[in-house]
């Protein structure tokens, strides 16, 4: 499975974006979706997840109730709905593709895209 994320850029804060990552291959809803972030000098960290089917959804606590996560199985994309931006909310955020249900932990993510950035102004 190939990843392209994209949809990033700059907000202000209090401000929407809606990244989304479409996959390549025919294989797209066998895999559960999570996106993560990474800002300078951090780790990478948990934002959301999305179950096969996208019946089922997890989020970071930093995130729920202002970023949602879906996905679309025909069209081989996971959207992240980021609402209410917060300057500790930039960092550069990454879709990924993992055989593991709703994993919080990157070791359980088997395919990354290439990350997208969100600026978020104050």
């Amino acid at each position: 499975v190939q990843l392209q994320a994209s949809g990033g850029g700059l907000v202000q804060a209090g401000g929407s974006l809606r990244p989304s990552c479409e996959a390549s291959g025919r294989t797209f809803s066998s895999y559960s979706m999570g996106w993560f972030r990474q800002a300078p000098g951090k780790e990478r960290e948990f934002v959301a997840a999305i179950s096969r089917s996208g019946g089922m959804t997890s989020s970071a606590d930093s995130v729920k109730g202002r970023f949602t996560i879906s996905r679309d199985n025909a069209k081989n994309t996971v959207y992240l709905q980021m609402n209410s931006l917060k300057p500790e909310d930039q960092a550069v955020y990454y879709c990924a593709a993992s055989l593991s249900v709703l994993s919080r932990s990157t070791r359980e993510y088997n395919y990354w895209g290439q990350g997208t950035q969100v600026t978020v102004s104050s």
